[in-house]
């Protein structure tokens, strides 16, 4: 038996990012996001989903470009201080010890202790009510070395990803399919 309830943001788990942007002069500020994800493959798009009051905001509004900088799990208080305090008051890099690098493409800096780093250039905005979304082309990657297989791809065992569930943190540390396995197993038709 199911439970009716009112509308709400119910899907999980939403990824874990920390979004890198910066002021006019450039100095560079952090805000952790769990509204964010992919929503085009050509050209690869991002979508972040941030409300106009934030501080990260207006940085990002007005330069036009962000770093979105996949965490691990070996960061987590930084990634929740991040979310917790406003860069209008606290310089949150100082803070936490997160190392700013420089992006090659995008002013904002890309995150040192993140393994997966991707430079964005915002296409779109479109104010959906509480939140506004930002569509941002991805125009440059960087991923940490000592995350790749023998073949130069992710080996997502080493990154330690971790999701965002409803006010809690989630780690994710096992694979438990592949795309297409089930073509290729003999799967009985579900009845109707």
């Amino acid at each position: 038996m199911k439970v009716t309830k009112s509308p709400w943001t119910a899907l999980f788990p939403c990824p874990v990012a920390l979004v890198t942007c910066v002021d006019s002069e450039g100095k560079p500020n952090v805000i952790t996001l769990a509204w964010v994800g992919t929503v085009c493959s050509d050209p690869p798009t991002l979508g972040l989903g941030i409300r106009p009051k934030r501080y990260s905001y207006k940085l990002i509004e007005d330069c036009g470009e962000f770093v979105v900088n996949v965490p691990n799990k070996d960061i987590l208080r930084d990634v929740d201080f991040c979310g917790m305090v406003s860069g209008r008051e606290v310089d949150k890099f100082s803070e936490t010890g997160l190392t700013p690098q420089p992006a090659e493409k995008v002013k904002p800096p890309l995150i040192q202790e993140c393994p997966i780093n991707m430079e964005c250039v915002v296409k779109k905005k479109l104010p959906l009510g509480t939140h506004h979304l930002f569509l941002g082309e991805i125009v440059h990657v960087h991923v940490d070395e000592d995350i790749l297989n023998e073949n130069g791809e992710i080996d997502f065992s080493r990154v330690a990803p971790f999701v965002y569930n409803d006010g809690e943190y989630w780690s994710l540390h096992k694979k438990i399919g592949i795309y297409g396995f089930s073509k290729n197993e003999n799967v009985p038709a579900q009845s109707s």
